[in-house]
Parts: C-alpha cells; sequence; structure tokens
C-alpha cells in the first residue's frame, strides 16, 4: 500500500484547520499570496478549505480504489 493517500488526507486535515483558523503563517506563505492579493485573505481562506477538502477527497478516493 502506498503511502500517498494517508498522506494526503493529512495534508486536506491541515489545510483546513489553517484555513479555518486563519494562522498567519499559513496565510503569509509565499505560496498563499498570490491567492490572497487575487481573492482577498477571507476568499483565500475559502479557496484554500475547498483545496483542503479536494484533498481529502482525492486521498480516500486513492485509498478505496488504490
Amino acid at each position: 500500500m502506498s503511502p500517498f493517500p494517508i498522506f494526503a488526507v493529512i495534508i486536506g486535515i491541515l489545510t483546513i484547520i489553517c484555513a479555518a483558523n486563519d494562522y498567519d503563517w499559513f496565510m503569509k506563505s509565499s505560496k498563499a499570496e498570490f491567492f490572497v492579493k487575487v481573492f482577498g485573505r477571507d476568499g483565500a481562506r475559502v479557496f484554500y478549505g475547498f483545496l483542503g477538502l479536494f484533498i481529502i477527497v482525492c486521498g480516500v478516493i486513492a485509498l478505496l480504489f488504490g
């Protein structure tokens, strides 16, 4: 069994937690700055929430069918 699906679920959960709690270290990272500029901080938080959910779903699908 590949560790990728479990890693994906953990990363997805971490992404949702960081977006929900509005952690500065997460939202001020160089990769997140683009989305903060485009969507605003609250919009970037919503984007990262959906991104985390998508990553979790991909990990679960890989666990079930991989």
